[in-house]
């Protein structure tokens, strides 16, 4: 392996559109949420770890999930896992990663990863992100990783991409980066032939992503440069404290992507998900029991399909002529949703908090 390649995994998030599974103690990355033993942060692990030393790959999460990355986590370095002291999006997070990795290695390479996406074709992704990382080490271009579009979805946002030159598997120059669209304009984007989905995975070197730090978002990695040795030492948390106070709120694609003249997709089919609402896991999710999708529990479903089901292992579920619902059950909670209203369980779990109480988020 290259030891100038780079992995940093991003789990700081909460899942919101997961719960009741998914809680701001145990949020959706360290779930095992198709039961299968292997949670998505172990399983984001495990595929750049075929790429990339572990040594060399870093966590960026909130300080309350420290404990839970290095349990789930056995192989990272303590001294890997990035810890906020309170969310501020992605951008400034990246900084403290870009700057920490420089501190060790100023010639390094970078691949920036969720901590919580399905990928199922990982002989695919392993091509492409040796791809990738072959041509940020030597070009100066931010990329992108794109997914080949198979229905016009409104949850994911879009990336438009030149295609004068022809595609061919190669880098090809960002137009647009589009926000999650409505159904009418999702449609367009599919019939226009130029559209990918934004997987949130983008490659760089360190010298790429400083200088377009530097230009595009100097209000953000100011904060992290320092002439005293901080990272990798103990002053480091209390450091990161000081300046998370100060940095702004800001997503890399507002303060960079939707910025810089640089910026490459890679189009690709790796059988991508983002996982982000319970409906996003039926295609990963074998049917059983007449047409459903049993992740957990034990069911007698009579004249009843196109369900999800999550239930403790020893819990028995008996429907009859129930279709298209989510069922999940905790040790606190039951929620039973019909998948035509599934935007609303992160509106639903607030609710529940209010009137049951916080302890239940």
């Amino acid at each position: 392996m290259d030891n100038n390649k780079y992995a940093v995994i991003m789990a700081g998030g909460v899942g919101s559109r997961f719960w009741p599974k998914s809680t701001e103690n145990t949020p959706k990355q360290f779930l095992d949420v198709l039961g299968t033993g292997i949670t998505l942060i172990q399983r984001t692990f495990e595929r750049f770890n075929k790429l990339i030393p572990a040594e060399n790959i870093l966590v960026v999460t909130n300080d309350k999930y420290v404990e839970l990355v290095l349990e789930q986590l056995p192989l990272m370095n303590p001294n890997n896992v990035l810890a906020e002291p309170f969310m501020r999006n992605t951008a400034p997070c990246l900084a403290y990663a870009v700057k920490k990795i420089e501190s060790v290695n100023p010639n390094a390479v970078m691949v920036v990863t969720p901590a919580d996406h399905l990928i199922a074709k990982t002989d695919v992704f392993e091509s492409i992100m040796t791809q990738g990382l072959e041509y940020v080490s030597n070009n100066d271009a931010i990329l992108t990783i794109g997914i080949e579009p198979d229905r016009p979805n409104t949850g994911y946002g879009y990336i438009e991409y030149d295609t004068s030159e022809g595609i061919n598997d190669a880098p090809v120059k960002v137009l647009n980066f589009k926000e999650k669209p409505d159904l009418e304009t999702a449609k367009g984007y599919i019939s226009s032939g130029n559209f990918s989905w934004n997987s949130g995975m983008f490659l760089w070197s360190l010298k790429t992503i400083n200088e377009s730090f530097m230009i595009n978002a100097p209000e953000v990695m100011s904060h992290f440069i320092t002439e005293k040795e901080v990272y990798y030492t103990k002053n480091e948390q209390e450091f990161i404290n000081t300046v998370y106070e100060k940095c702004p709120s800001i997503s890399v694609d507002y303060a960079i992507l939707e910025k810089a003249n640089n910026v490459s997709v890679i189009n690709t089919d790796i059988g991508w998900s983002d996982v982000g609402t319970w409906v996003s896991l039926q295609d990963h999710i074998e049917e059983s029991d007449g047409g459903n999708s049993v992740i957990s529990g034990k069911t007698l479903m009579d004249q009843s399909s196109g369900n999800i089901v999550s239930l403790a292992d020893n819990k028995i579920l008996v429907t009859k002529g129930l279709n298209d619902f989510i069922i999940v059950e905790t040790d606190g909670v039951l929620m039973i949703v019909s998948k035509e209203y599934e935007q609303d369980i992160k509106k639903l779990r607030a609710d529940a908090g209010s009137k049951f109480g916080k302890e239940l988020l």
